[in-house]
């Protein structure tokens, strides 16, 4: 758990109390965290699922990890200590979005457990929904569609006797121990993984049908 460096702060709450901002959403704001090894598919359905939210009228973001990687956390590698802190920044942007009322997807690879347990952790500790998703499909599935070509990039670095930290080839995946929701994505298409979601989120009272 990052300590907080700052002095002489103090939180303020606002006018406007969580219930008021769901009310004027007509809906409960809930994080929806995709996890998986590059390649399984997480960002194609997040983005599937963020759409069909919006158009049964809910409010929805999707948080990429390339994308943010381009401003938020454009400072930081993929060192372990840098991993860390780039999933410790994104729970605590999903808590926000989701105090806010809003779907929040996150489609991060976010390989290691005790940073995605930290994510669901802050969430409970607000009363805030946590929904973990895991992509499940085997690595050399994603191999074989290497859409980055960045498997390939990692083997070569590995038989160079380089190396590169990427997760699944030399650097560890560590898949969830209890998720809400496992997608066998190397079996399902981009709409039934979608379907799978939607429809926990309808079971849960959290989103309207179509």
């Amino acid at each position: 758990m990052t300590e907080i460096k700052a002095t002489n702060i103090t939180w303020h709450d606002g006018h406007v109390g969580r219930e008021d901002r769901e009310g004027l959403l007509k809906q409960k704001g809930a994080t929806i965290w995709f996890t998986g090894l590059s390649g399984c598919g997480k960002s194609t359905i997040a983005f599937t699922v963020e759409h069909a939210l919006v158009q049964r009228g809910h409010l929805a973001y999707v948080l990429d990890g390339d994308n943010i990687r381009h401003g938020l956390n454009k400072n930081l590698g993929f060192s372990a200590a840098d991993r860390e802190e780039n999933i410790r920044r994104i729970g605590e942007v999903t808590k926000l979005f989701a105090d806010a009322g809003l779907f929040s997807l996150t489609s991060f690879i976010s390989p290691y457990r005790k940073d995605r347990d930290q994510a669901r952790k802050i969430h409970q500790d607000a009363g805030l929904t946590f929904i973990e998703v895991f992509v499940d499909v085997p690595i050399e599935i994603c191999e074989q569609r290497d859409p980055k070509g960045l498997y390939q990039k990692a083997r070569a670095a590995l038989a160079a006797g380089k190396g590169m930290g990427f997760t699944g080839v030399d650097d560890p995946y560590e898949p969830p121990l209890d998720p809400e929701i496992v997608l066998a994505n190397d079996k399902l298409t981009v709409e039934q993984a979608a379907a799978e979601v939607l429809n926990y989120l309808h079971t849960r009272g959290l989103a309207r049908t179509e």
